[in-house]
């Protein structure tokens, strides 16, 4: 590692701490920074959720895929939340969560690409970079060392210093997305919402839409012919539970959404959370997620449960419950039990009016 050592007595001179996080390679990257004195001014932790039970744990989420994108930005935006609660006293603009999910060679020929992805998490900006690599190519120790070298580059950019990125005949794709004002005041608990729409938000649609399909606007369509109300898609940008969103996840969901249709990030994870923000609100949801609403698992106790669910009566909230298939079931509003108390406020789209078994998560898998 010597031929890093300059570059990195530079960062950990620099006024940068980091959360690291890496699974299936990048542990020659971390150390890389630990072996050089002065490695504790710059790391204030590192993980290596290295098997997909500690992968789940470390997210509080099962990924769709352990080596992907989508995986490598909820470990560097979960690496980046670590690294404000550890180092809450430093300026959040010198905090970086960097994370590393790799697909590299080992004692057996492996299914798939050999490929790596690493981002980049700050309160201003989410970069990534992602590499495939040519099978064969390279032993294990090459590639981890190509790992490593991309990984100087982009913490050598983070801190305003400069090393040169590795040069190979693959492809080695950058991309970032900067945060904008409203996404920070988001982030910085200084608003609870921030939407592209003055007026106050009526009819609201909560998910993820990653990606948005013919499903949802389905049922857009239908909640508005009930209604006569405008709805405003809801995505949850900070959740207590899970990795916040990264600016890049933001950016691909909102770009979705047509010039007349409104959106909104909010910081609500939970509906007792959201009824609060928006009282006297038309909520569409699915009878998947309805059935989540009314499992004791989530609450404390059933106690618990019975007030988190008053609430919906307290701020005068509603529902719009569509069909949805669970289990390989289709399951309707009429086949759940809804506690008496906010039965009338759950008004259900039967089978016969809506019936749409594709998920986001499927269009995901279709699509990798």
């Amino acid at each position: 590692m010597k031929k890093y050592l300059n570059i990195v007595k530079k960062i950990h001179s620099s006024p940068y701490k980091l959360v690291f996080v890496s699974s299936g390679g990048g542990t020659n990257a971390i150390s890389s920074l630990l072996e050089v004195p002065g490695a504790s001014n710059t790391v204030l932790e590192s993980y290596i959720p290295y098997s997909k039970e500690s992968m789940n744990e470390f997210l509080n989420i099962k990924p769709e895929h352990y080596c992907s994108l989508d995986t490598c930005l909820s470990m560097a935006a979960n690496a980046f939340k670590k690294s404000r609660i550890i180092s809450s006293k430093t300026k959040s603009k010198y905090l970086l969560g960097i994370s590393i999910t790799a697909n590299l060679a080992t004692t057996y020929e492996k299914k798939g690409d050999h490929k790596f992805f690493i981002v980049v998490q700050t309160d201003s900006y989410t970069k990534y970079l992602e590499c495939f690599i040519d099978k064969g190519k390279r032993t294990r120790e090459e590639e981890e060392e190509l790992i490593t070298g991309c990984v100087i580059h982009l913490l050598a950019e983070s801190c305003h210093l400069k090393y040169d990125l590795p040069k190979i005949q693959e492809e080695i794709k950058i991309s970032q997305v900067d945060a904008e004002k409203s996404w920070k005041r988001l982030f910085n608990n200084k608003v609870g919402f921030i939407s592209n729409n003055k007026n106050k938000p009526e009819l609201i649609f909560p998910g993820s839409f990653n990606p948005l399909h013919e499903g949802h606007l389905k049922m857009k369509e239908l909640a508005e012919k009930k209604t006569g109300m405008h709805t405003t898609f809801e995505i949850c940008a900070k959740n207590a539970d899970k990795p916040p969103l990264t600016f890049f996840e933001i950016k691909r969901t909102i770009d979705q959404f047509q010039n007349d249709e409104s959106w909104m990030l909010t910081s609500a994870g939970r509906f007792s959370e959201k009824v609060e923000m928006f009282p006297n609100s038309v909520f569409i949801i699915g009878a998947d997620t309805l059935l989540r609403v009314f499992d004791e698992k989530f609450y404390k106790s059933h106690k618990d449960m019975m007030e988190h669910i008053e609430r919906f009566n307290d701020h005068n909230i509603n529902f719009l419950v569509f069909g949805r298939k669970v289990n390989n079931k289709f399951i309707s509003l009429d086949k759940i039990k809804v506690p008496e108390i906010i039965k009338s406020r759950c008004t259900g789209f039967e089978e016969a009016s809506f019936r749409d078994d594709i998920s986001s998560t499927e269009l995901r898998l279709i699509k990798d």
